[in-house]
């Protein structure tokens, strides 16, 4: 692999994002990885294009599309896996939850032959800063259940931030998931069609500007039709969608 692609769904983020690219930017050049980052700019109406606009003409290894389409999450990550040209693609927050120094480790896993590069906020060697408690409970109440029903070691599937070879994306097309469920319908398509994959910990830190998009009364029913879809895949597919 030669080339890694950071994709980042960012709606009214002008707050972060700056320091949140710069941030990428100066651990990939330290680690000397070559790198694009799409943003993908998820309906903002605040000053998210304007700054975006600025960051792409000072780095040509940044690159910003406006999702025209209906508004999600979901919507906006499955732009950027449109568009992405890696050899590799992770997922990243845009609220700088999520270090830059785990993405170096997640492409030194992928680097080592696995497929997809899982890290896990709660296992031993991971750090957590200021998880809001009621959703750590939801958090850890919904990935019990997952790891339970598709029997897998992972307890943090629901973690957005994962890294994918890009066999791994063209396997597991079509993504159907338009909100936050995606971040559950990538890796347990991955895992249930064969690709290899390691867990690793990693850090997280809560948000200290701009707000959560994320809605846990608007997203159960969600992640429940998504979890749903997926083991009438995994339990009566007959295999045919496996690895090849």
């Amino acid at each position: 692999m030669d080339k890694l692609s950071v994709i980042i769904p960012a709606r009214n983020e002008s707050e972060n994002l700056c320091d949140c690219i710069s941030e990428i930017v100066l651990e990939l050049n330290k680690n000397k990885i070559s790198y694009e980052i799409l943003v993908i700019d998820d309906g903002s109406t605040d000053k998210t294009s304007k700054l975006l606009s600025e960051i792409t003409t000072q780095n040509s290894c940044v690159r910003f599309f406006r999702n025209q389409g209906e508004n999600g999450f979901g919507y906006a990550v499955r732009l950027g896996l449109e568009k992405f040209s890696g050899d590799a693609v992770a997922i990243m927050m845009a609220d700088r939850s999520d270090s830059p120094k785990d993405l170096v480790i997640y492409w030194k896993c992928l680097q080592s032959g696995y497929d997809c590069a899982f890290g896990s906020r709660f296992i031993h060697g991971s750090k957590v800063f200021d998880y809001p408690l009621i959703k750590l409970i939801a958090n850890r109440m919904v990935n019990t259940m997952i790891r339970i029903a598709f029997k897998i070691e992972s307890n943090d599937i629901t973690n957005a931030f994962k890294m994918y070879k890009r066999e791994v994306i063209e396997g597991c097309r079509p993504f159907i998931s338009p909100h936050f469920n995606l971040t559950v319908e990538i890796p347990l398509k991955a895992i249930i069609r064969g690709y290899s994959w390691k867990v690793v910990p990693i850090s997280w830190k809560n948000r200290t500007k701009g707000v959560a998009k994320l809605k846990l009364r608007e997203m159960g029913s969600r992640y429940f039709f998504i979890v749903a879809y997926l083991l009438l895949e995994k339990y009566f597919s007959q295999g045919d969608y496996v690895k090849k």
